[in-house]
């Protein structure tokens, strides 16, 4: 040590000698309160993320509603961005996608993660749609929807009856009098209401039979014919065809009840290419013929139960399958893109990116549409007005979508109108194609999930 050195070392006063070796033993003692450390590497942080191994400083182990909070951020982001993102979306073609390729991204909502929540929201508010009572999409042959019909009409068959009885009792004849014409056509009317209420009490019963035993498969078939024709008499005259119809139908019904006409009826769901009835390549080892001929016997008798009887499972089953299958047919129409302007010189990404954002809008549009709709349901009642008002907009939704697509492929691409709309023309036609096949595919996936 210099002489320097040991000056100053004796020119420390004692006690401040004292102080700072007290500050240095709390320091090592006290616990690190206000150093924060990475938990992995243990090395300091000076900021949300640590310089030494990258990982977040923010600990995971929250309250759960915290966790969700964080969770819907990451996939939506919200903050002021959802409101910058959602209104060009709708009403500006192609500015996102073009923003997005031009860098200034910062201010929108990612591609992907808007695509996953719209979509998300599209297909469970769909459900709702579907399963409500008022909605009619994809109601194919609902059975308990005719069965709620039935009893619905049997009450109000039942109360008529009640009443002409409750009239007829009230005014009592006297011993000598002879009933005049009004007494006997309501004894005649009532007479025909315990005979319809007989009657549909009967097609009740055969409804609600279970459809997988003996021949219930054909009485609830032809009952259901017969109630048909039954609520269209109610409501108008029937043609000649359709009395003969019904006559033949009754016959037929009887004859099923009493066990006159027996034998397998052929399933209306039957898939084959052979002459009886089977399906086989020859192609495919016979082991492999007999699980597809196996797995064909199983799809038809589940898709004929699922046709034939309450479809609310189905379609349950069906919109479930939706989300999954978009998913995948992304990417396809992204591919779809990238040949229609393989002299683009675009990444397939930027496609892809093209395909997020239009699909996007697709699900906002058709979404908004199917709510104001709902809304002039409401409305219809008190203010029809209003409700007119309301559903052109929802009908001018359902316009945007071709003309914004279109414009979305001119602004992107930036090709004149004419080529525009000949590639315009030809990827809606494919893409109509790709979405029947994905219906198919969820019907039958859905049929199998049953």
């Amino acid at each position: 040590m210099s002489t320097t050195e040991l000056t100053k070392a004796d020119s420390i006063p004692d006690n401040t000698t004292d102080e700072v070796s007290a500050i240095t033993a709390d320091t090592l003692t006290a616990p690190k309160t206000d150093i924060e450390e990475c938990e992995n590497c243990h090395k300091p942080l000076s900021g949300p993320f640590c310089g030494n191994c990258g990982q977040e400083a923010d600990s995971t182990l929250k309250y759960f509603w915290v966790v969700i909070l964080h969770l819907l951020d990451d996939i939506f982001s919200f903050d002021s961005r959802a409101s910058r993102t959602l209104f060009p979306l709708i009403t500006r073609p192609a500015f996102l996608t073009n923003e997005y390729f031009a860098g200034r991204r910062v201010h929108y909502v990612p591609p992907l993660r808007l695509y996953l929540f719209i979509s998300i929201v599209f297909f469970i508010t769909l459900k709702f749609f579907v399963a409500s009572e008022n909605n009619n999409v994809l109601n194919i042959n609902d059975k308990q929807g005719m069965v709620t019909q039935l009893e619905t009409h049997i009450k109000k068959l039942e109360t008529e009856e009640i009443s002409l009885r409750k009239a007829t009792e009230t005014v009592p004849m006297a011993e000598g009098d002879v009933a005049d014409d009004g007494d006997v056509e309501s004894e005649q009317k009532r007479e025909k209401l315990l005979e319809d209420i007989a009657k549909f009490n009967g097609y009740l019963t055969d409804l609600n039979r279970d459809y997988s035993e003996g021949d219930n498969k054909k009485i609830i078939k032809v009952t259901r014919e017969l109630v048909e024709l039954e609520f269209e008499k109610a409501t108008a005259d029937l043609t000649d065809k359709e009395q003969e119809r019904i006559t033949k139908l009754l016959s037929k019904r009887d004859k099923i009840l009493n066990g006159v006409e027996t034998g397998v009826s052929k399933s209306d769901f039957t898939i084959g290419n052979t002459e009886d009835g089977s399906l086989r390549f020859d192609f495919l080892s016979d082991e492999s013929n007999k699980k597809l001929e196996q797995f064909s016997k199983d799809f038809s008798e589940k898709a004929e139960k699922a046709f034939n009887s309450d479809t609310g499972p189905l379609v349950e089953q069906v919109i479930s399958k939706l989300p999954q299958l978009m998913f995948i047919l992304l990417p396809l129409f992204a591919a779809l893109l990238k040949i229609m302007y393989a002299f683009s010189k675009r990444l397939y990404m930027e496609h892809l990116t093209v395909a997020l954002h239009s699909h996007s809008f697709i699900f906002v549009a058709l979404l908004l549409s199917e709510m104001l709709d709902v809304f002039v349901e409401y409305l219809n009642p008190t203010s029809p007005d209003i409700a007119g008002f309301v559903e052109a907009i929802a009908s001018g939704l359902l316009v945007w979508i071709p003309i914004y697509l279109f414009l979305m492929q001119k602004r992107v691409y930036k090709q004149g109108k004419f080529f525009t709309l000949i590639k315009f023309s030809i990827i809606g036609t494919i893409y109509s194609v790709m979405i029947a096949v994905t219906g198919i595919v969820a019907v039958v996936w859905g049929i199998m999930g049953t």
